[in-house]
Order: structure tokens, then sequence, then C-alpha cells
């Protein structure tokens, strides 16, 4: 089997790579990366001292670079991480998003129809739902309605809906994973837990959106690539998976947590203005991928204190 992991040298697709290579010895791998700003290569570098994995750089909004791509290396498997992710860039600067998300996934479906590929897994988000009132309201379901609030969750809300359209109108083999916000090392530091370590290292102000009461569903990122691994081997083709490990946290509650592991003063907590458009509140319903016999393993209590080292060591 030989798997093309798109957006391999980000922070989710470098843990899927070394999730899956430690997994499969059997498995040869390609990673695909445009390298933009979120892209670091150093994230796969020990991974790259193994002959099953060849590194590639290149973009997927390119059709005749992917045409040749797929003709030399004739991957089975594409898992597509590759994607603009921050929200707060999407509000500044939305285009890119657009290009990428949208515009790039319909290249990537188009070079998977031509090359005949057994599957195609699109990695999405649970922010194509989105918002839920901080108090009550059912978590979301795969059966919930897209209401994107950004330009970012409405551009993988486009995705979302073009990759399922390529099963039902050519029959393409996919699968789709909507997941919650993960955490874990090697995250670009403009992300909310690297960010946070970072400044309180620095002792410099926390920046917390409006009063920081806003909630996200939290997820272990190999969580997360063990959810991507049973979709691939026991989902159905053409259907939906969330992926959530019911870790519902309030901003501000995670960014003192960050401050007591690191035996920061609670005072370098500082309100600015809210995000536009910002959600309230995620939270995500699992059950059709723990039917496949999933579930979390990991908790943030249990593995906080060794991200925060990780970051401490690495980043700062």
């Amino acid at each position: 089997m030989k798997v093309l992991v798109s957006g391999g040298c980000g922070f989710i697709g470098s843990h899927f790579l070394r999730y899956m290579m430690n997994a499969y010895r059997d498995y040869s791998f390609i990673c695909l990366d445009a390298l933009t700003y979120a892209g670091n290569k150093n994230n796969i570098k020990d991974l790259l001292k193994d002959s099953r994995l060849t590194m590639i750089e290149g973009n997927i909004r390119n059709a005749v670079f992917l045409d040749t791509l797929f003709a030399t290396y004739k991957p089975d498997v594409i898992v597509h991480f590759a994607a603009e992710t921050h929200v707060d860039r999407s509000i500044t600067g939305p285009q890119v998003f657009l290009e990428t998300n949208v515009i790039g996934t319909g290249i990537l479906l188009d070079a998977c129809l031509r090359h005949g590929i057994e599957r195609f897994h699109h990695v999405s988000t649970d922010e194509v739902y989105g918002t839920l009132p901080l108090q009550g309201g059912s978590a979301f379901t795969e059966q919930s309605p897209l209401l994107p609030s950004s330009p970012y969750a409405a551009s993988k809300a486009s995705s979302d809906l073009l990759v399922l359209s390529y099963y039902k109108t050519y029959g393409l083999p996919i699968t789709i994973s909507r997941c919650s916000n993960n955490y874990g090392t090697h995250q670009y530091p403009e992300k909310l837990i690297p960010l946070m370590i970072q400044r309180a290292l620095q002792e410099a102000p926390l920046p917390v959106y409006g009063d920081g009461l806003n909630v996200r569903d939290w997820i272990h990122v190999v969580d997360h690539c063990r959810a991507i691994d049973f979709i691939l081997k026991k989902g159905t083709v053409g259907e939906v998976y969330n992926v959530g490990a019911g870790e519902e946290i309030p901003n501000i509650k995670l960014v003192k947590q960050i401050l007591d592991v690191l035996g920061k003063p609670y005072e370098l907590i500082t309100y600015v203005p809210d995000r536009l458009g910002h959600d309230l509140r995620y939270a995500i319903d699992s059950s059709r991928l723990e039917t496949l016999g999933w579930k979390a393993e990991y908790t943030m209590e249990e593995t906080l204190q060794g991200i925060v080292e990780w970051y401490r060591a690495n980043v700062i």
C-alpha cells in the first residue's frame, strides 16, 4: 500500500505520518507539502531517514504537477490534510483559504479521478457546523447542518461538499472526518496552546478573546491520527465521521491550566476585543466513529505537562 499524505509537514499531518509509519511497516508513504509558513520539514526530519518515505515539495493547486506526481509514484490512498487553517488569518485575508481549501481540493480530486485512487480521505473540522450555545444544545452529529461562521470554516464546508459531490457524481471512493480542536507537540505557535506557552515563558501578556468563556472540544493529535486510521480500515465509503474526545474546556480555563503548569501568574492574562464571528461552543458526538471500535485514549490532564515541556524546549 502506498499512502500520499498532503500537508504532511504540518502539525497533524506530521503526526499522522509518524503514527502510520510506526503502525504499518510494509506501507510506503509520500509526503506532499507546499512548505508554507505552517509546513515545517523539521517536523518529519527523523522520518526522512526511512526509505519508505518520499518527500515532495509542491502545491495541490498545480494540476500538471499533480498529474506527474501521481503517474510517477502511483499512490493508492490519499489522506488530505493540506489546508489553510487559522481562523484569524482567514478573517484578515480570506482569498488564500478559498484558493487552497476549495480550489486546491478540487484539483486534487480531479487528479484522483484520473489516476484511479482507491480511497480519498478528506480531513475536515467541526467548525463547519458553526456554533452551539454556551449552555445546552445537542452536540454536533454528522447530520447537523453546515453553518460556518468564519471564512476558514466556510472554505472547509465548501470542500466537504465538493468531496461528497465527487462520490455522488463520479463514484470516487471518499471518506471525510470532522475533528475537534487538536493539541500536541509540533503545532505552529500562532495556535492557542503553543502561543500561550510561548508568551507565558516570555512573561508577556497572554491575549484572551472577549471574556474567555468560549468553549472548545479538545482531542489529542494522536487520537485524531488513530481515528483516521480506523476510518480508512473500517469506515464506509461515502460517509462522514465526527472525531472528538468530549473534553469541553473554556478558553480561559485552559489558559490558566497552562499558567499553572509553568508556575506563572494569572495577571499575565490580558482580555482583548473578541474575534469577529467568534463561535461560542463546539461539542462533538463521535458515536458513529466509536461503533468502528475507536475511542480516545489521551486526556488533557494526563498530557498537558509533557506538551508544555516540549514547547519550552523546542519553541522558545
